[in-house]
């Protein structure tokens, strides 16, 4: 025959509460008790607290190899931002977390694989003095690309387009046509 006492136990924060009731209280729910600290509002914070640690420290472990992988540092108070996040946020920041670095890792991956420039030593020299080395260069004073083309000198060299939105190699084979032809002198500046 089983007692008519009904005993629960609870496990908060390393200690078991257990909660008696008689005879009449056990039709009751045992979740009914009071739990420890919960007529004064923290309830189930401590519980709470120590699930979120492990999720925090996880997503700022993601976070840092994330800015390691683009080059970055890790922006400052993102561990006390994230600390704020419920369970159920973290959780979703987790996923989008480890989505990005699949996406780092694999632009760094392209970034790798892209050929270094294939230009001469003479053309190299001209583009970063032009444009930096930068094929993107676009200063809106009618010169585009790493080798600040104008568009007349593009085109009389089979570019079509702008120069900037070409791609490297492209600007590359272009300016070493534009080279053979009329030599460094397209260049007055940087040509030198």
């Amino acid at each position: 025959m089983r007692s008519p006492t009904l005993i629960t136990g609870l496990i908060t924060t390393g200690s078991v509460l257990a909660v008696a009731a008689g005879p009449a209280a056990a039709s009751a729910s045992p979740l009914q008790a009071t739990l420890p600290g919960e007529g004064s509002g923290t309830g189930l914070a401590p519980l709470v607290h120590a699930t979120k640690i492990p999720l925090v420290r996880r997503d700022v472990r993601l976070a840092r190899r994330i800015a390691h992988v683009r080059g970055t540092h890790l922006r400052h108070g993102y561990r006390h931002t994230v600390a704020r996040f419920t369970v159920e946020k973290l959780e979703r920041h987790h996923h989008h977390l480890r989505r990005e670095l699949r996406r780092a890792r694999r632009a760094a991956r392209r970034a790798r694989e892209v050929p270094a420039s294939t230009a001469s030593p003479a053309l190299q020299a001209i583009a970063a003095c032009e444009s930096g080395g930068n094929p993107t260069t676009d200063t809106g004073n009618g010169f585009y690309g790493k080798y600040q083309f104008t568009q007349e000198t593009w085109q009389a060299v089979g570019g079509s387009g702008n120069p900037a939105a070409a791609s490297e190699s492209e600007q590359d084979r272009r300016a070493a046509a534009l080279y053979a032809q009329a030599g460094a002198g397209q260049w007055p500046v940087c040509g030198q």
